[in-house]
Parts: structure tokens; sequence; C-alpha cells
């Protein structure tokens, strides 16, 4: 997991402890006091709330706790394509350059440019440098690419 990625799960765990989890607290002591609990749709829904946030937070704190944060930052540029690093590709079909960063899993987000480890372009391009060609193999078919730019940004 990138410090990045890291940071966005801790403010979402943060935000869970301290502001979802006493609103649903309250919306179920609320619920409550219209008596009958087992036709009452607000305190179940609210219950349900609650073991949606829970398990929320249990998947955070796991996640947290099992990940290794690795600061592309602090590693030294060599080129080669590594986990974290930002990487410009050029097509060499469309002569046009996209630009992404490697991240985990969890992370990922094409729209603003962060591609999983896992992902086709990820596994081909790892471990590769700058200058290399690459051909990925996508669901729409092989594209190839040339390897521009390694960035530890």
């Amino acid at each position: 997991m990138t410090v990045g990625g890291a940071e966005n799960l801790r403010a979402e765990l943060k935000q869970l402890k301290t502001t979802q989890r006493p609103k649903i607290t309250a919306a179920i002591a609320e619920a409550r006091e219209h008596g009958d609990l087992k036709e009452n749709a607000e305190y179940h829904a609210a219950r349900e709330q609650q073991s949606f946030c829970e398990g929320r937070i249990t998947e955070i704190e796991s996640k947290l706790a099992d990940s290794e944060i690795i600061d592309v930052t602090q590693i030294e540029p060599s080129g080669k394509v590594i986990f974290g690093t930002t990487i410009t590709l050029y097509n060499l079909n469309s002569e046009e350059s996209v630009t992404y960063q490697i991240v985990g899993e969890d992370e990922a987000d094409v729209p603003s440019g962060k591609i999983s480890v896992v992902s086709p372009i990820s596994r081909a391009v790892m471990g590769k440098s700058e200058g290399d060609e690459v051909i990925v193999k996508a669901p729409a078919g092989d594209i190839d690419y040339e390897i521009e730019k390694v960035e530890h940004i």
C-alpha cells in the first residue's frame, strides 16, 4: 500500500469511528423509544447500518495492520518500474501518452491515474526499465507501449 492509500484509509476509519458510529447509536436509541422492536423498520435499518459500519471498521483496521506501507519517494530511482512508481507510457499504435501510478488494489482509481498492481498494464511493465517496449494483453486485444518515464513521486 502507498503512503497516500494508508492516509486515506486512516481518514475513513476516523470518520467512521467519530462521526458515523455515534450517529448510528443515536438512531438506534431513538428507534427503541418508538416501542415494539419486531415491527420497527427504523430500528432494523439502523441496526443494518451499524452492522455495515462495524464491518467496514474491522476491514480497514485489518488492512492497515496487515499492509506494508511503501514510500516510493524514499527509494533510490533506478529507472525500473516498481510498486508505487509513476510511469508514462507511449502507445505505439495510437501515438498517445498516458501516465499512471502503480498502487495497491484498494487504491486503484483509473480516472485519477492510479492503476492496480494486478492490472494487465502493471503486470506487463513491472520490472521493466525506461525505453523498454512492452505488450499489454488487454481484454480488447494486445497493446504495444514504450515506457517513456519512470518517476518516484
